[in-house]
């Protein structure tokens, strides 16, 4: 029996702000693009089924992760790795705050947790409750308690353990 034969499809997106073409298998992760297609080693795989947010990315400003999208499902849309986070050489400030708080320990899993704290302070700016957030909050701004932080921050695990200082790093950069 012969061996079935990839189904090609041709993708354009928008990689960190570049315009990207691509024919790529239909399988194809987003993960799997981004580190084998266009070297954007940033998002690492970590457990490769959606577990422990090593690999999250923004699709549309919107935090996800990359290893369980398929690169098929987004075409035309905008991804940012943690690479499009900084603006030539000035850090976006999550990276600073990362820096001076020394949020990281083996860096495995930081471009996740930068892209998914990203994601996650545009939410709580938008007023998107999380499981904590006290009903009161549902109108207005969401105050970023350490309990807040960590719920929606909860998709991003480190073994390292450095969420003593993941915390007040996504804090400092939140005020």
């Amino acid at each position: 029996m012969a061996e079935p034969q990839p189904v090609l499809a041709e993708l354009r997106l928008r990689v960190n702000g570049v315009e990207r073409e691509l024919t790529i298998d239909t399988r194809t992760s987003l993960l799997d693009l981004l580190r084998e297609h266009l070297d954007l080693t940033g998002p690492k795989k970590g457990c490769d089924h959606g577990q422990c947010g090593a690999c999250t990315i923004l699709i549309d400003g919107r935090r996800a992760n990359a290893c369980l999208a398929l690169a098929v499902a987004h075409a035309g849309a905008e991804i940012t790795t943690v690479e499009g986070l900084a603006a030539g050489e000035d850090l976006h400030p999550l990276q600073q705050a990362f820096i001076e708080h020394d949020a990281f320990q083996c860096g495995y899993c930081t471009p996740g947790q930068l892209c998914s704290a990203v994601g996650m302070l545009d939410e709580a700016q938008k007023g998107w409750p999380s499981a904590v957030t006290p009903e009161d909050s549902f109108a207005g701004q969401i105050e970023l308690t350490e309990a807040e932080i960590r719920e929606r921050m909860s998709g991003n695990l480190c073994r390292c353990g450095a969420y003593a200082n993941i915390v007040p790093a996504i804090a400092q950069a939140g005020e």
